[in-house]
């Protein structure tokens, strides 16, 4: 500590507490208690019960009754997991629960479910960190572990490349809990959002959860126009399940109402079989200086435009003009192709290849994607020597 502010007097110091307490000496050092998910409690609830590892109860309040001169916030949490578009089942009927094989874990494709239920041992689900800083509201606020996937460390199955704790996957591709974090963190933004997808024919007749993330207060769901019932959040509750929801082909509909008026909806629909690929990018003009980048998304479709969301077909991209494809991802955390591959399988409807420019020459880059059976796509990206403001870009030598 005195190291530190010998350094920088000017600023609090703090350190990360997974295991300290406030009576142990390092708290009281500290100027900012910064707590590494004991906050929430670590393997305090009925679900974590037998893991290995120590056992916390929820400490925020032991800390701001002893400290409170101090600041406190939660400097990790959630150590949530899951893979972006695969769902498992039966489901959890709480809000959070370790992975276990056969339990929110596929230990045979090492995937975790994306119901978004499911932690590292030491976790906690998003649903359950909200809660508990709602209910000590002096917490200044929080770190979520992780924004996005990274490679290694890819708790619980180890033989995999990249990390499952990701609100957003390793290729950028947004999983269903950002749209938990949208709905909580910006409850001013008219949104819903339906999970599962919809295509499963090995379940027709079967109980299959739907699960809606809303900034909304009430919503009622419909499948294929027959309502299931208005269901209102509760304090402390931060979504709305209709797990007793019965898979049957065709179409999944909420709407959400916020304070009596019809705020937002979100549709599922089952699609077909797969018949093309579309393309998009982020940005369809780049400058041509060797470093620009563009994000291009495959999207894997059926014959109404609908996402196939368990097609995973193998996708070639090419590449004519002035730019390079550097690097291609699905977001599968299993796939070990080389980031460089310009093959790449798509992984539940998406894949992504990135572009970069070629320095000093200007044109149009032409990508071309194509898959066996699949109608193929080209995208057009403007390379030019114009900067995005519109003056002339110069290049180093």
């Amino acid at each position: 500590y005195h190291i530190v502010k010998e350094e920088d007097p000017t600023r609090p110091a703090t350190v990360a507490m997974n295991y300290a307490k406030p009576d142990m000496p390092m708290p009281a050092v500290v100027d900012v208690i910064s707590l590494n998910y004991q906050g929430e409690g670590i393997r305090d609830a009925s679900a974590y019960a037998g893991l290995r590892g120590i056992t916390t109860p929820p400490m925020y309040s032991a800390f701001h009754n002893a400290f409170a001169d101090k600041v406190v916030l939660s400097s990790e949490n959630a150590a949530a997991l899951s893979t972006r578009g695969t769902y498992l089942f039966p489901v959890f009927e709480g809000i959070s629960a370790p992975v276990k094989d056969n339990s929110g874990g596929d230990p045979e494709h090492r995937y975790v479910s994306a119901y978004e239920l499911y932690t590292a041992d030491f976790g906690a689900s998003a649903d359950k960190v909200f809660a508990t800083q709602a209910r000590h509201p002096f917490v200044a606020g929080g770190f979520v572990w992780s924004g996005w996937d990274y490679l290694g460390e890819p708790t619980p199955y180890y033989l995999s490349r990249s990390s499952y704790f990701g609100i957003i996957d390793l290729a950028g591709f947004r999983k269903d809990r950002f749209f938990l974090y949208q709905a909580h963190w910006r409850s001013e933004l008219p949104m819903a959002h339906i999970l599962p997808h919809w295509n499963w024919p090995e379940r027709i007749g079967k109980e299959t959860p739907i699960h809606v993330f809303t900034s909304g207060d009430q919503a009622e769901l419909f499948i294929n126009g027959r309502s299931w019932g208005r269901k209102t959040k509760e304090k402390y509750d931060y979504r709305l399940r209709w797990d007793e929801a019965v898979y049957e082909p065709g179409e999944v509909k909420v709407i959400a109402y916020k304070n009596g008026r019809k705020w937002a909806e979100d549709i599922r629909k089952t699609a077909d079989v797969p018949v093309a690929i579309e393309l998009t990018v982020d940005r369809a003009r780049l400058q041509a200086d060797g470093r620009d980048l563009a994000f291009v998304t495959a999207r894997i479709t059926d014959k109404n435009g609908i996402t196939v969301p368990r097609a995973n077909p193998l996708v070639t991209f090419s590449i004519d003009g002035p730019g390079r494809i550097i690097a291609t991802d699905n977001g599968d955390p299993t796939n070990l192709v080389p980031f460089p591959s310009c093959e790449r399988q798509a992984f539940n409807g998406f894949c992504l290849a990135i572009v970069r420019t070629m320095p000093h020459q200007p044109g149009t880059i032409t990508l071309k994607a194509e898959s066996h059976a699949l109608k193929s796509a080209t995208l057009g990206i403007r390379s030019t020597l114009e900067s995005q403001t519109g003056f002339q870009h110069k290049l180093n030598d």
